[in-house]
Formats: structure tokens, C-alpha cells, sequence
């Protein structure tokens, strides 16, 4: 009976272990490059994450050379990008200073895309709430 019952707790604090990496995954990647392989990459990383795990919150922050993925009829993934944002499957933030920077506006990024005052900023800030950090390159 006693070894009965230690299998059940161990089974059962396993499961809350399990649920709790399930629920909590949170990732913020980093985009700041100009290479559509990268650009590409991130819609790929994205698709496979919540193919696995439809409840990831995931934010992709955009800043520096990685602008053209948020701009409108500059980027080859804005299809992919708008339909990401649609299904609530990730956010899309781009860097206010970048944008500053290279004289472009809100309403000329991609539909759904949010500005944020920094970029690196937003990075960290989602660090210190616990999200995973990835740095998008090949």
C-alpha cells in the first residue's frame, strides 16, 4: 500500500512539473538582421513552436538592420508576419529609435505590428519576466 501510494505522488508531482513547463513557455526572439534567411527562419521557428505548443507566448522584437521584416512591401514574409499576428500566434514589436532612424512611420509596417520606445529594452524586460531569450541568426 505504502508503495502505492509513493508512486501515485511521484506520478502526480510529475504531472504538475510537466503542466508547468506546458503553460509557462515564453520566448522572446531577437531580430536584428537584414538576411531573409533569417527572416525565414523566425516564420519557421514560430510554425514548429506552436505546432508543438499552441498555448507559447511568443514576441519576435525587431530593431536595427531587421526593420525591412516589419515594413510593408519590403519584407518577403509580410504574408506570413500578418498571418502570425492574426492567429495570435506570436507579436510582432519593432524598435521606435530604428524606425526613427530610417524615417519611417507607423502605418507603414505591416498590419498588426507594434511599436515599442526600444527595442533592446523590450528584450530585456521580457528576460527579467522569465521568457527565454533567442538570438535569431544561421
Amino acid at each position: 500500500m505504502k508503495k502505492n501510494l509513493i508512486l501515485i505522488s511521484t506520478i502526480m508531482l510529475l504531472s504538475v512539473f510537466v503542466n508547468a513547463q506546458v503553460t509557462n513557455y515564453k520566448v522572446v526572439f531577437d531580430m536584428s538582421s537584414r538576411d531573409t534567411v533569417n527572416q525565414q527562419a523566425i516564420i519557421r521557428e514560430i510554425g514548429l513552436i506552436t505546432g508543438a505548443n499552441p498555448d507559447a507566448k511568443l514576441e519576435v522584437v525587431i530593431y536595427g538592420q531587421g526593420l525591412d521584416l516589419a515594413v510593408k512591401d519590403r519584407s518577403p514574409q509580410q504574408a506570413a508576419v500578418q498571418k502570425l499576428i492574426a492567429e495570435n500566434k506570436a507579436s510582432f514589436k519593432v524598435c521606435a529609435m530604428t524606425m526613427k532612424r530610417n524615417n519611417i512611420d507607423q502605418s507603414q509596417l505591416v498590419p498588426g505590428v507594434e511599436v515599442v520606445p526600444d527595442g533592446i529594452y523590450e528584450i530585456i524586460s521580457k528576460q527579467q519576466q522569465g521568457w527565454g531569450y533567442i538570438k535569431v541568426g544561421h
